[in-house]
């Protein structure tokens, strides 16, 4: 029924060789160090971020994209100050405060992979650049322009006032340090914009997530929330909101009226940063309640892992400034675009 033709057709047809399989393709095609970290990672939004810069030699290291940046690291040299992360040699070679990459802007990557530049300043520079960084200390919000009554009404900021604190921080070059940033700052191993703030908010009242985040969040404006954990353990309301200690529950009087943090031990104080830092999963700054702290304190502070206290005395945080003790720049009820111009730029 079948010539000798077809037979010849079928031996000629028929494959000598298995067909490749797809799981060989990494032997054919062996992964980039970059690809095959993000394989590694399980992020499927993983992205390869490199670091160069003069004197630089640094891990990759998985950034999400879409997401900000997270834990970028901070290089030191002997006699040099790093001036922060580019997005390309030549804005690295300027310093271009406007592009400066930290961890309030979101990760962008081409083909899973992100190179950061880097860029050094001398510390004659970065004294006498003089940067003074404000820390701006909110609390409660309110939708009547005419404000709140009672005793706290000063707390309260009209949420119109802070839209367009918000807009103008956000649309007029400010750049928004992370508190290792500061850290690091204060220390002199790191040079910050001239234009630098950092918006805060104490207390995590119910004003701040109705009202207030949705603002930062819109703005793309990183904020840090102040929580008493004892009272409050909400997920961050925003990508663009940061989790702080306000202590565990430690925001109320002691014996003799004062603040518990002046009233208890450094063992106290420690335990109940401690507790704290279980829900927020970082132990890196407080804000002490009411303001009230001292050397038993910082003690106490120091002792649960923290690096930073954030007081309520006035004033902005320059090279040197105890990091135990950052001033504010605290915004009261009244205090319009002008008012925060005037203090801020």
């Amino acid at each position: 029924m079948f010539g000798a033709g077809a037979v010849a057709w079928a031996a000629i047809s028929t494959p000598t060789e298995p067909t490749p399989r797809a799981a060989d393709d990494a032997l054919v095609h062996p992964l980039t160090p970059a690809e095959q970290l993000v394989a590694d990672s399980g992020d499927p939004n993983g992205c390869a971020v490199s670091f160069e810069g003069e004197g630089i030699a640094l891990d990759m290291q998985v950034q999400s994209e879409g997401a900000l940046f997270r834990s970028l690291p901070i290089p030191a040299q002997d006699g040099r100050v790093f001036a922060g992360w580019y997005p390309t040699a030549d804005s690295a070679a300027a310093m271009d405060a406007a592009a400066r990459v930290n961890g309030a802007d979101a990760v962008t990557c081409t083909d899973d992979e992100l190179v950061l530049f880097g860029a050094w300043t001398t510390p004659e520079a970065n004294a006498a650049a003089d940067v003074q960084v404000p820390i701006l200390m909110y609390h409660q919000f309110t939708t009547k322009p005419e404000g709140e009554s009672g005793w706290l009404r000063g707390n309260y900021a009209y949420i119109g006032d802070f839209e367009a604190h918000m807009e103008h921080i956000a649309s007029t070059g400010f750049y928004l340090p992370t508190w290792d940033e500061l850290s690091a700052f204060i220390d002199g191993r790191l040079a910050l914009p001239e234009r630098s703030v950092i918006v805060t908010d104490d207390d995590a009242d119910q004003s701040w997530f109705d009202l207030a985040v949705p603002v930062v969040d819109r703005h793309q404006v990183l904020a840090t929330s102040f929580m008493i954990t004892a009272y409050r353990q909400d997920p961050a309301p925003s990508p663009y909101v940061q989790r702080r200690s306000h202590t565990n529950d430690m925001h109320r009087p002691g014996a003799n009226g004062a603040g518990m943090l002046v009233n208890a031990s450094p063992d106290e104080i420690a335990a109940d940063l401690t507790a704290s830092v279980q829900v927020l999963g970082v132990a890196e700054v407080v804000a002490y309640p009411f303001g009230h702290y001292n050397d038993t304190t910082k003690q106490g502070v120091a002792q649960a892992g923290f690096e930073m206290g954030r007081t309520i005395e006035p004033g902005t945080v320059g090279i040197g400034t105890d990091k135990l003790a950052l001033p504010v720049v605290r915004i009261d009820y009244g205090m319009g675009l002008d008012a925060l111009i005037a203090r801020i730029g």
